[in-house]
């Protein structure tokens, strides 16, 4: 977690070194705007804020346009779509091609999955847009109105609090855990209760909700020799079930993972590759300890 020096108007332009600060939002997983809810009436600042980080790149609150697009060196633009084009004007081929021909593209391919308008053809050619999550904070509600209250309350992505008097604190917390999705997965050990005091963190956005992901959190290394897990939990038909490493994870699921026993990792392709690398690994650390002395 990072608290940001606050952001002004002209920030996008570099106005009070906003740039720097912007480009660090660019790697967070959440943005939380703590906004004053006493002044937002006539500040505005939800709307400022959320429009610099717009002229920097960042969409809140937004996926990625399901579009596809390669640059390619010949053919022309070759140009499809699986569902009805609305938002791009009566020839949709003709918008999309004089958007290209824009930034001197005559040779590409592109396939529209849903309905996008100019913008997202924009930020796909681009091509450095980041997608992220915010949350919208209103602060020192205890001196506001209840109606002032239940209007903030209600716009979207937005959480009220009051810091002073410990006012929905909690409510807040399990929203950034909500928007960030993040779930916890305890371990178990064969024969033995599962642990429930040290869970592993996953999140979707980064490196997903599978068994996988957990085998990674864990070890690396333990992703060539697994062999199966077992799972407790809502993820699953009945408890135990016997799952592979594809499978998704939610909120507070029980894992065993069972690895290969000795003879079926001598029976993988790979084995003899990963004995080498192992070997040559104890050797260059020996070499190394060897130049301390």
């Amino acid at each position: 977690m990072l608290d940001l020096p606050g952001i002004i108007e002209g920030a996008a332009q570099g106005k009070g070194r906003g740039r720097e600060v912007i480009a660090v939002a660019r790697s967070a997983d959440l943005i939380m705007m703590v906004l004053d809810g006493s002044r937002e009436s006539n500040n505005q600042h939800r709307d400022i804020l959320s429009k610099e980080l717009e002229i920097m790149g960042i969409r809140l609150n937004r996926t990625a346009p399901g579009i596809y697009y390669k640059k390619k060196a010949t053919g022309g633009i070759k140009f499809n779509a699986t569902c009805a084009l609305t938002q791009l004007g009566d020839v949709p081929q003709e918008t999309v091609t004089r958007i290209l021909s824009g930034y001197r593209i005559h040779n590409a391919e592109i396939l529209f999955r849903e309905d996008c308008g100019v913008d997202d053809v924009i930020d796909v050619i681009e091509g450095n847009r980041k997608y992220v999550r915010c949350l919208y904070v209103y602060n020192k509600i205890d001196t506001l109105s209840l109606e002032e209250v239940d209007a903030l309350a209600r716009l979207p992505d937005s959480v009220v609090i009051s810091i002073y008097m410990d006012l929905n604190i909690e409510y807040l917390l399990q929203k950034m855990w909500q928007y960030m999705g993040l779930i916890r997965v305890y371990t178990k050990r064969k024969g033995q209760a599962p642990d429930l005091s040290d869970p592993i963190v996953l999140t979707a956005q980064r490196h997903g909700l599978t068994v996988e992901s957990a085998c990674k959190t864990i070890s690396k290394e333990f992703l060539p020799i697994f062999n199966f897990a077992y799972v407790w939990g809502r993820s699953t038909k009945f408890n135990p079930q016997r799952v592979g490493m594809s499978h998704k994870l939610v909120d507070e699921d029980v894992i065993q993972i069972v690895l290969k026993t000795l003879v079926q990792q001598k029976q993988s392709k790979d084995y003899a590759a990963r004995v080498a690398a192992a070997n040559a690994a104890i050797l260059k650390e020996r070499k190394r300890l060897r130049k301390i002395k």
